[in-house]
C-alpha cells in the first residue's frame, strides 16, 4: 500500500525556523496551517504550546495535529497527532508521542529520552515491539526541534545557499542528519497582508512521496517569532501547498508590511 504522510512532511517542514535568546514563543501559543491538495482544500494543522512537568522538570507540552476536511476525505482520510515534551530551560526533548492514521495506514509510537545515559528508548506500540538508540544531548524530535532552531539561530548568521543541519530521532529508522538550505528573503502576499519571510529548502527523499530531494520549499516570518506562513511541495503525484490560515498567542508582534 503506498503511504502518503501527508500531515507527518508538513510539520517536518516547519522546524526550519531561526531565532536567539530564546524569545520565539511562549505557552499559549496556537498556529492553524491550510493545506491545499492540488485543487482540494485537503486538510489543517494545528500546533499549541502547553506548560507542563516531566519528573519535575518544567517542560512545554507541545500537540501537533492534523485532519483531512470534506471532500478530501473521500480521498485520503488523514487524523493524526503528534506530542512533545521538552525542556524549558535546555529544549532537550523528555517524550514524543506520535500517531497516524493515514488512508488506513496506522503508526503508533512513543519515544523518552533519556539524556543521563545518552539513549532514546521507542516503544511500537501497534506492533509490541521496543528498540534502544543511542543518542547525543543535542538530539532533538521532529516537534522539539522547531522550538528548538526557532531560539538557537541568529539571523544575522545565516548566509544564502549554506546550510542547517541538526539530528533528529522521531521514528523508528534511528537518528538522522536534517539538512536545511537557506534561500534568502521573500515577501509574501497573505491573508493578513504581506509578511517579509526568510526562505529555506528542506532536503528530503526523493521517490516514494517528494518529486525530488530539493522539492521543498518552506518561507517563515522574518520577525522574533519565526512561524511558518507558508510550505509548498512536489510530491511524486501532484502537489501540496500550506499556509498559516490563522494564530493566537504568539509572544511577539506578527510582523506585517503596511503598503
Amino acid at each position: 500500500m503506498k503511504k502518503i504522510y501527508i500531515i507527518s512532511f508538513i510539520l517536518l517542514s516547519v522546524i526550519a525556523n531561526a531565532q536567539t535568546n530564546n524569545t520565539a514563543y511562549k505557552a499559549g501559543e496556537w498556529l492553524k496551517f491550510r493545506i491545499h491538495y492540488g485543487f482540494l482544500n485537503a486538510s489543517y494543522a494545528t500546533l499549541q504550546v502547553k506548560s507542563d512537568k516531566i519528573n519535575d522538570v518544567p517542560v512545554y507540552h507541545v500537540v501537533g495535529r492534523g485532519k483531512t476536511t470534506g471532500f478530501a476525505n473521500i480521498f485520503f482520510k488523514v487524523d493524526d497527532t503528534y506530542e512533545s515534551y521538552f525542556g524549558k530551560q535546555n529544549n532537550m526533548p523528555y517524550k514524543f508521542i506520535r500517531k497516524l492514521n493515514e488512508g488506513g495506514y496506522t503508526k503508533d509510537i512513543e519515544i523518552n529520552f533519556d539524556h543521563d545515559k545518552d539513549v532514546a528508548v521507542i516503544n511500537d506500540k501497534k506492533n509490541n515491539k521496543k528498540l534502544n538508540f543511542a543518542t547525543k544531548d543535542d538530539v532533538q524530535d521532529l516537534i522539539s526541534a522547531f522550538y528548538y532552531l526557532r531560539n538557537n539561530f541568529d539571523v544575522d548568521d545565516l548566509e544564502v545557499g549554506k546550510s542547517i543541519e541538526l539530528d533528529m530521532l522521531f521514528d523508528d529508522d534511528g537518528v538522522f542528519k536534517f539538512k536545511l538550505k537557506f534561500l534568502g528573503k521573500e515577501t509574501l502576499k497573505t491573508k493578513f497582508g504581506k509578511v517579509e519571510c526568510l526562505k529555506f529548502r528542506p532536503y528530503v527523499q526523493s521517490g516514494r512521496v517528494f518529486k525530488e530531494k530539493e522539492s521543498l520549499s518552506l518561507w517563515v516570518s522574518n520577525d522574533l517569532n519565526k512561524i511558518p506562513v507558508r510550505i509548498k511541495a512536489q510530491l511524486a503525484v501532484g502537489s501540496i501547498k500550506a499556509d498559516l490560515d490563522a494564530y493566537a498567542g504568539l509572544k511577539n508582534q506578527f510582523k506585517i508590511i503596511m503598503d
